[in-house]
């Protein structure tokens, strides 16, 4: 049987190692219901997490013009998604 120092009373005695907020304690029975008599009622009830979607906004739409293929050495004409053309 190996004994452990508790980690709440600092007594020398059989303790189990809890995990408690991602840190390992070694903590005895005594010390472990008076921690839960202490904590009963107390804190937040688990509540499931739904998935929120958002609402998806409508894209730009560019000008409508007839589609030419720009001439050659012309600047290409350029949507910025304000109807405006650049």
């Amino acid at each position: 049987m190996i004994v452990y120092k508790c980690d709440l009373c600092n007594e020398i005695r059989d303790c189990t190692q809890r995990d408690i907020g991602d840190k390992e304690y070694d903590i005895c029975s005594q010390c472990w219901t008076s921690l839960l008599a202490k904590l009963e009622a107390k804190g937040r009830s688990r509540r499931i997490r739904d998935c929120v979607t958002l609402p998806t906004y409508p894209l730009p739409e560019a000008p409508h013009e007839p589609k030419q293929p720009p001439m050659p050495g012309a600047q290409p004409t350029i949507y910025d998604g304000t109807d405006q053309v650049n």
